[in-house]
């Protein structure tokens, strides 16, 4: 069964502690925005039991468990959930360019860091793996089961296939009928129109959205050389033989004006786009953008 170390390095998780202080703030600005309060009362709708944490109220402990088990557990309610959070994970075939690490792997890295940060904190997190179409879904749910269902399924997740990110955040938009907090894990490549209706879609049914949109340091600045053979990862296979130096100009701007486009069709719908390279750790990155985002509440 897949584990925390097969995604996060010792080197990692000792960056955590700060980490999930920091996380435990945005979140909490992030409920208050979401439900009426992030705290409810008792729910008539039991969701499951947990084992007990420092801090719980002894009144939700469950006597029953206790006396089968000798050990503590607390009922959880449907509407006590700190946050209910599904991670959309791009699988695409663009995805799986890198010369080393690819973006796929650094993307499931990335993803597996924030589903362990949420469990921690007892948060419902859930998953949706996409190329053309969702492949597998997870409903959002807390716990540490849920955590390593969450983990098989990142392990197993291959990137293969063409994009159709606006129509599968349109499906998405449809599947998650219960407010939550929506993270986008993709390179992002498309029609950015259609992205950005499908992203208002989200806003319309009054979902927090953040967009991680990972890229390689290659696709940024393109330093090619010499004589390149470029191929196709999602369309048709085929390739190209091209001199890098006759489209560099011309490549760079087109980028840049895609850049510049889904920064404008985010920031459209209130929503955050994190840029990330996967040249830098995600742990650094994390720390960065929940830190930014806690000084703006």
């Amino acid at each position: 069964m897949a584990q925390v170390s097969d995604f996060i390095s010792p080197a990692e998780l000792e960056k955590y502690p700060n980490l999930q202080i920091v996380a435990r703030l945005v979140i909490e600005g992030l409920v208050t925005g979401l439900h009426k309060s992030p705290h409810k009362g008792f729910s008539v709708e039991f969701a499951q039991h947990r084992p007990y944490a420092q801090g719980d109220e002894i009144r939700r402990l469950d006597w029953k468990i206790f006396g089968r088990t000798d050990r503590f557990h607390v009922r959880e309610f449907e509407e006590e959930t700190n946050l209910r959070a599904t991670i959309l994970l791009d699988s695409s075939g663009s995805m799986a360019y890198g010369r080393g690490l690819t973006k796929h792997r650094y993307a499931v890295c990335l993803a597996a860091s924030l589903t362990h940060l949420m469990i921690q904190q007892h948060d419902s997190v859930g998953l949706a793996i996409f190329d053309q179409r969702v492949r597998e879904f997870v409903p959002p749910r807390s716990g540490a089961g849920q955590l390593g269902v969450l983990f098989e399924q990142l392990q197993n997740a291959k990137p293969a296939g063409e994009t159709s990110l606006g129509k599968v955040l349109h499906d998405s938009a449809r599947r998650l009928q219960k407010r939550g907090l929506q993270i986008l894990i993709s390179d992002c490549f498309g029609d950015v129109a259609e992205l950005g209706a499908a992203l208002a879609h989200f806003r319309a049914s009054r979902h927090e959205v953040i967009v991680f949109q990972i890229l390689d340091r290659d696709e940024l600045e393109f330093p090619f050389d010499r004589w390149t053979r470029f191929e196709s990862m999602e369309g048709p296979a085929g390739f190209q033989f091209l001199d890098p130096a006759q489209y560099r100009a011309s490549y760079l701007q087109k980028f840049e004006d895609f850049r510049s486009e889904l920064a404008a069709a985010c920031s459209r719908q209130n929503m955050d786009l994190v840029p990330i390279t996967t040249d830098r750790p995600y742990a650094d990155a994390l720390v960065e953008y929940l830190s930014r985002r806690f000084q703006r509440k």
